[in-house]
């Protein structure tokens, strides 16, 4: 068959202070928002430099990890990847529908054994040379093989989103690639060795985007710091914790696109902070507004609000394979401790709900009928008592040094954490790390309680539920180490089966599991906010986080 597809006011102060800036006071010119600025000044700033070139300035609370997109699950880094590189599909603008990117086509067996993609034609890299079926064959095999050339393995690269979206690597049983036969130069065939449900959703994830061979061959392991794509933008800088600066790709595929000549990609850490460059003109586009200042930017005829889709899940993890978290009576415990809907109403300016899944509700073969953990102290203590800690217990809580689109203050929902934990004896120590280490510590398993979040970047359930808990992924994206035989059982067979209310059981029956192991305190699913001048046209936030900027145009 063929298919073508066309188409707690812990910061009362701040909030107070900050409320104060946003509203645009006729006496103070502290933001750039006096009487009459209509927002002009901030265009003259923000989108155009010396030269009186287009620029674009967007925004965020961290730094990218690295920008060889499939050695990473860092979003910030899918953001700047998604310019530069691009995938065999692409999803619709706005939602995870499959549409065309690199293969303008492609056809699936009915036994959905073989999957054959038929690439475009006349497209280059940023480096001059051809893209074709050898270079999707070399990133494939590079991401598959550690014993690659291009895998960099000695240099400690991993390629865990790979072996989390197609079953392993080369030499497992589980993996799911059977061979890769390149037809002709613009024609390649994948055969599997099972079916996969979600094969074509992998196919427009940013984590499989196409790098350049002989980029791969000149820059090594330094690839991580020198992407080089076919996307709308070409790398140009990266300074490390301050900005990435891409330049318009001039033989871009698509005819009059990127609109920008240059995209800045710019770290402001403090989402107060990143709002006042935002109101002064400074920058065009803000990530992780907080959810408090919404409804004043709804109201500023200057600034534009955005919302991103419900596609996420912001959690305290635990470390299931250190005491006292080992023991499941201790987890359960901290689930019951934790007040969600505190947390959810106090932080989140009602654009978040409480969470009793890892899953978000909006996707197939989510669970409602699990009774999620009530705030109960009494309970806690009694669990705790039943583990053996009924005098109390000391934990360390790390907490992200960035907003999140799940989490936009990380550090007063870690305050609000330790005192609900305190109320039932459990003293809590706060780790700060860098957001580069905390990922690489939490990684490695340094962590007891931790704070993290995952956005789907796919539009299926496996994301969730087999990157964060399936045994196979311990010490990537598992981190909170969990291991449930049953649970992974249930989650294999739901990758392979093509029935998707089959698949949809499988599922719900792994969160009745995994809710009663409780690795995670499942805290909100937020709708993220965002903002920009409003002067920024055909700006379309996407439900993975990662949007193109190609039609990004600033009004003149």
């Amino acid at each position: 068959m063929r298919f073508r597809f066309w188409s707690v006011m812990v910061l009362l102060l701040m909030t107070t202070l900050l409320f104060a800036a946003c509203s645009g006071d006729e006496e103070t010119d502290a933001t750039g928002e006096s009487e009459g600025d209509s927002g002009e000044s901030a265009e003259t700033d923000a989108a155009s430099d010396s030269d009186g070139e287009e620029v674009l300035v967007f925004a965020r609370g961290g730094d990218s990890e690295s920008l060889d997109p499939g050695s990473t699950t860092d979003g910030e880094s899918s953001r700047v990847t998604k310019q530069v590189l691009e995938s065999l599909l692409d999803f619709d603008k706005e939602s995870f529908e499959v549409v065309p990117g690199l293969a303008s086509d492609w056809e699936v067996s009915d036994d959905g054994l073989s999957y054959t993609f038929f690439l475009e034609e006349g497209v280059t890299f940023h480096d001059g040379t051809d893209f074709n079926a050898e270079a999707v064959k070399t990133n494939f095999e590079r991401w598959a093989d550690p014993d690659h050339e291009y895998a960099f393995e000695e240099e400690g690269y991993v390629y865990s989103m790979y072996g989390t979206m197609f079953g392993g690597y080369k030499g497992d049983d589980s993996h799911v690639i059977e061979e890769i036969k390149v037809v002709n130069d613009h024609e390649i065939e994948f055969s599997l060795k099972r079916p996969l449900g979600y094969f074509l959703q992998n196919m427009a994830m940013t984590y499989f985007a196409i790098t350049s061979p002989a980029a791969l061959e000149e820059y090594g392991p330094e690839i991580n710091e020198n992407p080089v794509g076919t996307g709308p933008f070409e790398f140009e800088s990266w300074s490390k914790d301050d900005s990435i600066v891409l330049n318009k790709f001039e033989d871009y595929r698509k005819d009059g696109l990127p609109n920008m000549e240059q995209v800045v990609f710019e770290v402001i850490p403090d989402n107060a902070a990143r709002l006042i460059a935002l109101q002064s003109g400074e920058i065009d586009i803000m990530d992780g507004l907080n959810p408090d200042d919404a409804a004043s930017i709804d109201n500023e005829q200057a600034l534009d609000l955005y919302t991103r889709a419900e596609n996420n899940v912001g959690y305290v993890g635990m470390n299931t394979q250190k005491e006292p978290l080992d023991q499941v009576e201790v987890r359960q415990a901290i689930n019951h401790a934790i007040d969600r809907d505190a947390i959810a109403e106090a932080m989140y300016a009602g654009y978040a709900n409480p969470a009793k899944n890892m899953l978000p509700p909006s996707y197939m073969g989510y669970n409602d009928e699990i009774e999620p953990y009530a705030y109960d102290p009494a309970k806690a203590e009694e669990l705790l008592a039943e583990a053996g800690y009924e005098d109390g217990l000391e934990i360390e809580l790390w907490t992200m040094p960035v907003a999140r689109p799940y989490m936009p203050d990380p550090e007063t929902v870690a305050e609000i954490v330790q005192n609900n934990l305190a109320e039932i004896g459990i003293e809590v120590s706060i780790v700060r790390e860098e957001w580069a280490p905390y990922l690489e510590k939490t990684l490695e398993g340094e962590q007891e309680l931790f704070m993290l979040g995952w956005s789907g970047t796919n539009g299926d359930p496996d994301y969730f539920l087999s990157s964060l808990l399936h045994g196979d992924n311990v010490g990537s994206s598992n981190r909170t180490f969990y291991e449930n035989d049953d649970v992974d059982e249930l989650l294999n067979n739901a990758k392979t089966s093509i029935d998707q209310e089959e698949r949809a059981a499988f599922y719900k029956e792994a969160q009745a599991l995994i809710h009663e192991d409780a690795p995670t305190v499942n805290l909100v699913h937020s709708t993220p906010v965002l903002a920009a001048a409003g002067y920024v046209e055909n700006y379309v936030p996407h439900p993975s986080t990662s949007e193109s900027l190609a039609e990004v145009e600033l009004q003149n």
